[in-house]
């Protein structure tokens, strides 16, 4: 399907790995042209030369930790306008109530919450009446909450709220608001939160990858997966789509389980 995104341009944070650097791909190969931002330069670097020598697209990139206020607000300003804004960028430890404590609470929230609704309202403005298009990367521990993962249910959901309450009148200022809910992507992420999980449901650390027989055919998704929604919601194909959360997570929330 042709996604009618050509020279279209996007800014995605969270660029240089996992989901981010999928949906970077997706977009390219659809010929947008990009902006790149996440913490790792030389990541970036190699993205970069990937996608231009692979798609003929413009790439670029920024080297920047968004976790401040003050940060986001350069990425606008040197970034300048663009018609897609992918928030992809978060961090947010796993972790029970008594694991995670206050400080890793504000730092996972500074870069993830606040930093989608930073981008966003910079963005919304710029976007009026040029049907522009946000999309923010939630997951879907923000509808089927997990006590294992407090901080990031806490913030997913309200991600979610946010996406709903923006969205569902953005359409009248051309502009459109949609969530994407992953559950288990295969990334250095995932990874890093399985192994909590593993501690908190088995006992030890090393036996995460038992957790794989819970998961809907065995499997997490793949990166990839959910890019190829990302961009079908970027695009004019999915011109009526705003102020909704789509869930990409082989049915983990619909039964209700955690994994």
């Amino acid at each position: 399907m042709n996604l009618d995104l050509t020279n279209k341009t996007a800014l995605i944070t969270g660029a240089s790995k996992g989901i981010g650097l999928a949906v970077a791909r997706v977009l390219a190969a659809e010929g947008c042209h990009l902006h790149l931002a996440a913490r790792n330069g030389e990541a970036l670097a190699s993205a970069k030369a990937e996608l231009e020598a692979a798609h003929g697209v413009t790439v670029a990139i920024y080297p920047v930790d968004l976790s401040s206020t003050a940060a986001m607000e350069q990425l606008v300003a040197d970034a300048g306008d663009v018609d897609i804004l992918v928030n992809n960028a978060g961090d947010i430890p796993a972790g029970s109530l008594d694991v995670v404590d206050d400080a890793a609470w504000r730092r996972g929230f500074d870069l993830k919450v606040f930093g989608y609704i930073t981008l966003s309202r910079a963005y919304y403005g710029r976007m009026r009446g040029k049907d522009g298009v946000i999309i923010n990367v939630i997951g879907n521990s923000g509808e089927n909450w997990d006590a294992s993962y407090i901080a990031g249910s806490t913030g997913n959901a309200a991600l979610m709220s946010f996406t709903k309450a923006l969205g569902g009148a953005s359409l009248n200022e051309g502009v459109r608001v949609v969530g994407v809910n992953p559950g288990p992507v295969a990334t250095d992420r995932m990874l890093k939160i399985m192994k909590r999980k593993a501690i908190d449901m088995l006992g030890a650390e090393e036996r995460w990858e038992e957790l794989f027989e819970k998961y809907p055919g065995k499997r997490p998704a793949t990166a990839e997966e959910v890019a190829d929604l990302v961009a079908f919601l970027a695009s004019p194909r999915a011109g009526y789509i705003t102020g909704t959360n789509v869930t990409i997570d082989g049915g983990i929330s619909a039964r209700g389980s955690v994994i």
